[in-house]
């Protein structure tokens, strides 16, 4: 039986435990260290690294509560706001936030000439897209709950005869009809052949509504911009075009009707990809959709999002393909891994350079490629209470070294809301650094480590913010860090072959770990460890690598004190030349 060796590494790692468990997918073992990070409140990040007999595998998972409307919030979003092109990822979860505090994941797989999603789109009960042929879509009801199938579109429109069926947003053959609607574009496709019907007000696409409007012109051009509140009707080929130009002229009134079914008229908003990975908690070896074998069983970047039993999301992404950092996951073995984090329903999303996860507008993930992930369309977690960013030093220092020695403290409000900002710490140590009504936004407070003007308690400090908003909704948000002196004033000096000596100062006596390290953090030699007085200290590095000659590059000097007030640390880079003496 393999082993293997799983490593969570977490943004702050809190480590909770360790065992030993069993992977479904191939019966074989694993010891698992599992740590956790808070990325807002009641949202947590977990990132998973298993060594595998394959290859290093990168998984990123974002737990979070059901998305019930309230605060809690997951809806599709378009790329650019329309169904055509892309748009990083990143920028897409920046642009759609609104001022909330958000998490994104790549959505529907997509034409990589047009950037048209695969499959179905539903926006606030609006019908964007249809739904894929052959795969299923995934549903989210307005109390957060998630549904997947497969569902089929119907659509007619009528003029002055008979109904006629139609395509929306969508292509079609010779002798068939296509709507599109604003979010397509700002025009319908560059064709021949065709007779378009421009209908200049029509009712947002509303599934089983009857969406009435008026044809302000026919042309036979192509690429017809498409009116703002309205929409195009097109015909291709005969008999279509004879009978757009005869049912539908200028001045005609014309409905049309569009139906999914089963009826999904009772969800908010759906989204396409697939295919169903979980179900009834149990993984999905084969779902019968419309995918081929390689789009399945090949190991690459993939993405899914799966609810628990208690309504709490997971998205996941796991990471690739490369063989020295993350060769990736087939479906199957991602559908394992959902059904191992207790989803009970579970549904894929994009694969391949497309799939990532980001938070706050940065990327969470690793990109496959060169660039930031590019994605048609994706699934957005949003969050609408106060929101507390990671203070700009987890261990503020105020000793005058130019180092930490400022704290700043950031928050945002969605909304108008009044703000009350405190600091405790040690020994019922409290001090409220804002009290009042702010605007939406970002706001930062400073702290220099005082109070009533006197040094503060060292140890461990939580800023705390409680914000009510204009709805009178109120929430609250914490992060910790530590005020801790021990360690100040650490500085280089390089011999004649570049080689440091290190000088760092100990205002008490503190376990020490001074190494040489890459700037990435990897130690290459360790230069001290073990009790140290308080006092100023000095070590030097001969340049050595075990026996070896160190390469010349950049390195760094770490240096870590371990107190009775906590653990602190402080880096200094340096260039170590690749043509010296010794």
């Amino acid at each position: 039986m393999l082993l293997l060796r799983k490593l969570l590494i977490g943004v702050a790692l809190a480590a909770i435990g360790v065992s030993i468990v069993a992977s479904a997918a191939t019966g074989r073992s694993r010891q698992e260290s599992v740590s956790t990070s808070l990325l807002l409140s009641g949202v947590t990040y977990t990132r998973e690294v298993d060594f595998t007999s394959r290859g290093p595998v990168v998984l990123d998972v974002v737990t979070a509560p059901k998305p019930d409307g309230k605060l809690y919030s997951l809806a599709p979003a378009l790329s650019n706001g329309q169904l055509r092109g892309r748009e990083p990822l990143t920028s897409l979860a920046s642009r759609v936030a609104a001022g909330a505090t958000t998490v994104a994941i790549g959505g529907d797989y997509f034409d990589r000439t047009t950037g048209k999603p695969s499959g179905m789109l539903m926006q606030n009960g609006v019908l964007q897209s249809p739904p894929g042929t052959g795969r299923s879509s995934l549903g989210i009801a307005a109390d957060g709950t998630l549904t997947t199938g497969h569902v089929s579109f119907a659509g007619v429109w009528q003029g002055k005869a008979i109904r006629r069926p139609l395509l929306l947003n969508s292509a079609a053959g010779s002798g068939k009809f296509s709507l599109y609607t604003p979010v397509y574009g700002g025009a319908t496709p560059r064709e021949t052949g065709v007779v378009e019907a421009v209908i200049g007000k029509l009712p947002a696409a509303r599934l089983e509504t009857p969406l009435d409007g008026t044809v302000t012109q026919v042309t036979t051009t192509g690429q017809t911009p498409i009116p703002r509140g309205g929409a195009v009707l097109v015909a291709r080929g005969a008999p279509s075009t004879a009978q757009l130009k005869a049912e539908a002229p200028v001045g005609q009134h014309f409905e049309a009707l569009l139906s999914l079914s089963p009826d999904w008229r009772g969800l908010a908003s759906a989204i396409g990809g697939g295919p169903r990975l979980v179900k009834n908690g149990k993984p999905i070896f084969h779902a019968g959709e419309s995918f081929a074998p390689r789009q399945l069983n090949s190991r690459q970047a993939r993405g899914a999002i799966g609810q628990l039993e208690d309504g709490r999301i997971v998205l996941v992404a796991v990471e690739g393909t490369s063989p020295a950092y993350s060769i990736g996951m087939s479906n199957y073995e991602l559908a394992v891994e959902l059904s191992r984090l207790g989803a009970t329903t579970a549904y894929g999303l994009g694969a391949g350079p497309a799939s990532g996860l980001a938070f706050d507008g940065r990327l969470l993930t690793r990109p496959s490629g060169r660039n930031v992930p590019r994605v048609s369309d994706a699934l957005v977690l949003s969050y609408s209470g106060v929101y507390a960013a990671p203070p700009s030093a987890t261990v503020l220092s105020p000793n005058g070294d130019g180092v930490a020695d400022t704290e700043a403290l950031s928050y945002r409000v969605v909304r108008p809301s009044d703000v009350v900002a405190t600091l405790a710490g040690p020994g019922g140590a409290k001090i409220t650094l804002g009290n009042g009504a702010e605007s939406a936004g970002l706001h930062t407070l400073g702290w220099n480590g005082t109070a009533a003007g006197s040094a503060a308690p060292e140890g461990k400090w939580m800023f705390t913010v409680t914000a009510t908003d204009d709805r009178g909704v109120t929430t609250t948000a914490q992060r910790a860090f530590s005020l801790d002196d021990t360690l100040s004033s650490l500085a280089l000096t390089l011999d004649s072959d570049g080689l440091p000596t290190a000088t760092f100062k100990l205002t008490r006596a503190a376990t020490v770990l001074v190494q040489v390290q890459r700037p990435n953090g990897v130690a290459v030699a360790t230069l001290r460890s073990g009790p140290q007085p308080a006092g100023t200290e000095q070590v030097a590095w001969n340049g050595r690598i075990r026996r070896h000659r160190a390469p010349g590059g950049h390195y760094q000097v770490a240096v870590q004190a371990t107190s009775s007030v906590g653990t602190s640390s402080l880096a200094a880079p340096f260039s170590l030349p690749a043509h010296r003496r010794h």
